[in-house]
This record gives structure tokens, C-alpha cells and sequence, in this order.
């Protein structure tokens, strides 16, 4: 008998999920509460700028080996993009020194012993002082793990652990950045390199999903809110979607809520979820990018702190931005635009941009709210939990995202086996 697998929320979570099980021979019913797939990672079509734009901007690394892999499986990884060596440019614009990271393309981090490939005016025990983060608790701060200053700390700490906990690191856990590290730099170049979707997060990650859940039978509902739900003893029995509406689900069939926190709260009464969040602003300008131009350069000593290259389009991200949320747009526009210029190395009047303010973008990467993170297990025998804000052991990124559903799938499958 086929079972049923209904995954409640098309974000990136839960179209791994879904994947996953598809692949596995579960029958997939796919429930959005929105009118479109991919939750904070998607692209949509722009008037302002008259370009198809993300709403954030993402990066994966070669080392995500979850997110990698759920490219294969929809058959979209050569649309994530991205330089044949583990090469970082930076520029500091208060300054003007520019310099790149050479991290290569091997398993072992030789490019430590070399410093022409390291970040500059930096020695190996500025490095070697980053390795208590490698074994803390998650309970612990960064800045009770590691020295938060210096020349390193400024020009690479600094800014990869707050793009990857969107919280100012000295604040942040030290478990958390140390699974970056771990995963990253002590991992080498060969699982380092830098990798966006040139043709959009939605081409890439999104719509291939879709299609392919389509092919395989899945039933696909936007527009299709999760209500309420009724039990039948230890289990979830029926789902309700409406007054009119309800599923009621078989013996073996299985539910994988992927939602935000906020949301499984209100479900799950009684569930620990994070409940502080922090911004990030995204913005987008229409201009074709200078020749020469890397895909993405690391920015230091100003306003924004990546800077991606797109066909007619360049784009930045400012993680930790709760401060800028109010900022009247026009005026934070023409701020990232002169750092653009500065980066870029380009003269030229501000073009028609973008900019996207997400308040909740992420949850707060401390300790604290790391603590309130749940597992995938859910009181319920058929009812698991997938999000980039349940327990992965990473933050908030679409690695963990990916691999949250991966692990939802995965416990769906070995109950199937027991």
C-alpha cells in the first residue's frame, strides 16, 4: 500500500522533505499556506528594477553536502555557480586595500602555512586562536571562546560568522560558529568553495522541486492553510484546513510540519520554539556588472558586507540589520550605492534598486535562543518537525534547512522500516 506523506509548508525545508520521501515511494500532498513555493528563499519578478530578483541573498559552499545534494536529487546542481578554487576576494573600503582569500582546493588547509594565500598581516597562531571554538558548547559565547578583535577577527571572522549567525559574534554561540569553522575552513579549500544560483534561487532550488514532486503524482496546494488538527489516540488523525476541508489521514500515512517557529507554536501548544529574531536588509540594483568583477567579494569598513555579482544586476546583503529597518529607503540606497561604487571600482548615478527588509529573518544565533530550538520528534507517532530553526546543530542557512528536512524524511523512513 502506498503510503502518504503531507508536508505542511514549501519552503526549502519542506520541499526536502518532500523530496526525499518522493523518491522513496510515499505519495506526496504538499500544503502552502501562501500562493507561492520557497519561503524566504525565492525570486520573484521586480517593477522597480524590472528584473526576476531573490529575496535574499544566499551562499552555499561546496562543503554543504546536504543542500549539494538535494540539487542533484532535482537535478539543478550545475545551476549553482561559483570559482573551480576555494578564492574569497575582499576590499576594505575605508582603506582601499584589496586582498584574497586562498583557501584551494584540497581536504588539508595548506593555505595556512602560506601568506601570500591568507588573509593579510596575519600569522598562523592568529588562526590557531581560533580553535576553541571547534569543540565549544553551544551554551558558551564567542567572545569567551575567542579573542573578538584583531586584524583576522576584522577581516574574516567577523564577517563570516555574522552572515552566518546573522548576530553580532561576540554575542553568538560558540557551538554554532564552531560547526561553521568545523565544516568550513578546517574542512579545506575542497569544501569551501563559493557557490550562488547566477539564474535565481527559485530556477534553482524551487521550481525543480516542484516539477519533479509534480511528475511523480504529488498533490500541490497553495493558497492552503493548516488550521487546526484532530488526533486518534497517539497520532495525528485529521488535518483541517478549513471549515469544509478536512484530511483525514490512513494508519501509516505521516505528517512533516515545515513552518515557521511561530506558527508550530500556535499548532503545538507547549512547544519550545526560538522567539528572537534579527533582520537582514537584501538590496538590488539594476547595472550591469564591471568585467572583471567576481561573482561575490567580502566587504569590510562599510555599510554592506557582500557584494554579488548577477547578469544586469548587482546585489548586497547586510546581516545583524535590525538598526537599519527604519532607515527611510532612499537614503539607505544611495548608502549602499556609494559602497557599490567603492567596491566595484565604478563612478555612476544610483540606478533603479530594490531593497528588502526582512525583520524575522532569522532566529537569534545566542545561546539563549539556540536552547529553545526543538528536535524533529514531536509528541505525536506521525507528526515531525522540519525549519532551519529546529535543532540542526548549524544556523539559520539553507544548509540547515535542507538538512532538517533530510532528517524529518529520514525518521518518516525508518519508522516505515521498523
Amino acid at each position: 500500500m502506498v503510503k502518504t506523506a503531507h508536508i505542511i509548508g514549501a519552503g526549502i525545508s519542506g520541499l526536502a522533505a518532500a523530496v526525499r520521501l518522493a523518491n522513496a515511494g510515499f505519495q506526496i500532498q504538499l500544503h502552502e499556506a501562501t500562493q507561492q513555493a520557497g519561503g524566504r528563499c525565492r525570486s520573484y519578478f521586480d517593477a522597480q528594477t524590472q528584473l526576476v530578483i531573490d529575496n535574499g541573498n544566499h551562499l552555499l559552499l561546496s562543503g554543504n553536502r546536504h543542500a549539494i545534494a538535494y540539487a542533484k536529487s532535482i537535478g539543478t546542481e550545475a545551476g549553482l555557480v561559483g570559482p573551480a578554487r576555494a578564492q574569497f576576494p575582499f576590499v576594505d573600503i575605508k582603506t582601499g586595500k584589496r586582498w584574497q582569500l586562498d583557501l584551494g582546493n584540497g581536504r588539508i588547509p595548506t593555505w595556512l602555512f602560506d601568506k601570500t594565500r591568507r588573509v593579510p598581516d596575519t600569522r598562523i597562531r592568529d588562526y590557531l586562536a581560533l580553535a576553541p571554538l571547534i569543540w565549544s558548547s553551544t551554551s558558551r559565547l564567542i567572545g569567551d571562546a575567542i579573542p573578538c578583535k584583531g586584524v583576522l577577527y576584522d577581516r574574516l571572522v567577523q564577517p563570516l560568522l555574522l552572515a552566518a549567525l546573522n548576530v553580532d559574534p561576540p554575542e553568538g554561540s560558540a557551538g554554532l560558529a564552531g560547526a561553521i569553522v568545523r565544516e568550513t575552513l578546517l574542512a579545506g579549500g575542497q569544501a569551501c568553495r563559493p557557490l550562488i544560483a547566477r539564474d535565481g534561487l527559485s530556477a534553482v532550488l524551487v521550481e525543480p522541486a516542484i516539477e519533479l514532486l509534480r511528475g511523480k503524482g504529488a498533490g500541490i496546494h497553495f493558497g492552503h492553510e493548516l488550521r487546526s488538527y484532530t488526533m486518534t489516540g497517539d497520532r495525528v488523525g485529521t488535518l483541517h484546513f478549513g471549515a469544509e476541508d478536512a484530511i483525514a489521514l490512513g494508519a501509516d500515512d505521516v505528517v512533516v510540519m515545515a513552518v515557521p517557529p511561530r506558527a508550530a507554536a500556535a499548532m503545538l501548544p507547549g512547544l519550545k520554539v526560538p522567539t528572537k529574531f534579527r533582520a537582514i536588509v537584501n538590496a538590488h540594483f539594476r547595472f550591469d556588472p564591471p568585467a572583471g568583477l567576481p561573482d561575490l567579494t567580502g566587504v569590510v569598513g562599510g555599510l554592506i558586507e557582500w557584494l554579488f555579482a548577477f547578469p544586469q544586476r548587482l546585489s548586497i546583503t547586510i546581516s545583524g540589520a535590525d538598526r537599519l529597518i527604519d532607515v527611510p529607503r532612499e537614503q539607505l540606497a544611495r548608502q549602499i550605492w556609494d559602497d557599490i561604487c567603492k567596491t566595484a571600482g565604478i563612478t555612476a548615478e544610483l540606478p533603479p534598486w530594490q531593497i528588502v527588509r526582512e525583520r524575522r529573518a532569522t532566529f537569534e544565533a545566542t545561546p539563549e535562543q539556540n536552547a529553545q530550538r526543538p528536535g524533529p520528534v514531536t509528541k505525536f507517532k506521525n507528526l515531525f518537525l522540519a525549519g532551519d530553526w529546529t535543532d540542526t546543530g548549524l544556523p539559520a542557512t539553507i544548509e540547515g534547512s535542507v538538512r532538517s528536512g533530510d532528517r524529518a524524511a529520514d525518521l518518516v523512513l525508518a519508522m516505515r522500516a521498523a
